[in-house]
């Protein structure tokens, strides 16, 4: 990539991000799917070594204030909670 491609570094972070989290789905979906012991375990530690990229991108990008992320109310936390308890009953 030349510095004239019009990429500044939160477009790349960004692009890096969205990457990752591609990657992360599909090694869940191809973990899913798999067929033996062996398999699974090799997929398992490729999607936690992928989650593990994705989390140093993310708090690279956060430190930047690239990636803005709110602190969600107590309130509703305390509603999602109740929320899921009442589906894990069900």
């Amino acid at each position: 990539m030349t510095q004239n491609s019009g990429f500044d570094e939160k477009a790349r972070m960004t692009d890096l991000l969205n990457s990752e989290k591609h990657m992360t789905s599909a090694y869940n979906t191809f973990l899913c799917e798999s067929e033996t012991g062996e398999v699974r375990n090799c997929l398992a530690g490729l999607l936690n070594d992928e989650h593990a990229i994705k989390n140093e991108i993310f708090e690279e990008m956060s430190s930047k204030g690239y990636y803005k992320t709110e602190k969600a109310e107590e309130t509703k936390i305390s509603a999602a909670k109740q929320q899921f308890a009442s589906m894990v009953k069900s």
